[in-house]
């Protein structure tokens, strides 16, 4: 058995859960070794600092890392669009703005919008969403280093919106009398919500084991599509904090899950790095080679 360590977060319609429910990976003469953290930025530090071979994180803040010196590289897809919006009963929505951005943002002026960790995908996305409508003086973005604490945030009415993922969407709705107001296309179209990243020792020394990994998480994001009732049974099971139910209306917001690195999911990722360089997340640009090997999913036709 080769042991794979893998870094994974909360975040339920990742293909990590349905891995763990299954034995797909062990018997493929993988043992998993999952560890979980609190979102993407912290996984960059446990790449950097050998902990873990592979994660599963939203693009941004890989390249935040590799900009600083981290050896690490996409090997694989996992989803695309998911970033959500959501905000308390009584604010509009923008599709109700005409998809005006400027008037949709006016009202949430001197309101911060919670998201989870600075650096992550949605703290990116939404940074940009309100730099080019001109709103950066007048609302804050409160980042929060466990996105599971935002739920508590909005009942304990401490805040009135926030970005995050599918999952915060269906709590927001069941549990915080709040609703979707940006659904996840329009925040940021194609954007990669997550990919999996593998260091580069890790290519170098053991790429069947990565092709092997590859091919499973592959067959997990189509199993998610072809079998989305039994796929949201099995992460309740494996979470034990929410029910099937919950599970699927997650999958339904935002439904594009797959291993595949399309053409756009490559153009939106490249369209990150002059926006994270104007942000100050990055000193200088990055290539696409800089971020992606793509051997792994040519080799299996994905």
């Amino acid at each position: 058995m080769k042991e794979l360590r893998i870094g994974h977060l909360s975040t339920m319609y990742h293909s990590s859960f349905i891995l763990m429910s299954k034995n797909w990976l062990e018997k493929a003469g993988i043992e998993p070794k999952w560890k979980l953290f609190g979102g993407g930025p912290a996984i960059v530090r446990a790449l950097e600092n050998n902990e873990v071979d592979i994660g599963y994180i939203g693009l941004p803040p890989t390249m935040i890392g590799i900009d600083r010196g981290l050896k690490a590289k996409c090997i694989a897809g996992g989803h695309v669009e998911g970033t959500v919006m959501i905000a308390t009963k009584g604010y509009l929505t923008l599709d109700e703005c005409n998809n005006d951005n400027i008037r949709f943002l006016e009202q949430f002026k001197g309101l911060p919008i919670a998201c989870p960790p600075a650096g992550s995908i949605h703290d990116v996305i939404i940074r940009n969403y309100i730099r080019e409508a001109g709103f950066e003086e007048e609302i804050d973005v409160l980042n929060y280093d466990w996105a599971d604490m935002i739920p508590e945030a909005i009942m304990d009415g401490e805040i009135k919106a926030a970005v995050g993922t599918p999952s915060l969407a269906v709590v927001a709705k069941r549990y915080c009398d709040a609703k979707v107001v940006i659904s996840p296309e329009k925040l940021w179209p194609d954007n990669p919500s997550y990919g999996i990243v593998a260091s580069q020792k890790m290519i170098d020394e053991s790429p069947d084991t990565l092709l092997k990994f590859i091919e499973l998480h592959d067959k997990a994001c189509k199993f998610i599509h072809q079998n989305t009732k039994e796929a949201s049974e099995l992460v309740a099971e494996a979470v034990k904090m929410v029910d099937a139910e919950f599970v699927h209306d997650m999958y339904i917001i935002s439904p594009k899950y797959t291993a595949k690195i399309s053409e756009e999911y490559i153009a939106s990722t490249m369209r990150f790095v002059d926006v994270l360089h104007e942000l100050g997340y990055i000193s200088g640009k990055l290539s696409q080679d800089n971020i992606f090997d793509l051997r792994f999913v040519k080799e299996l036709e994905l």
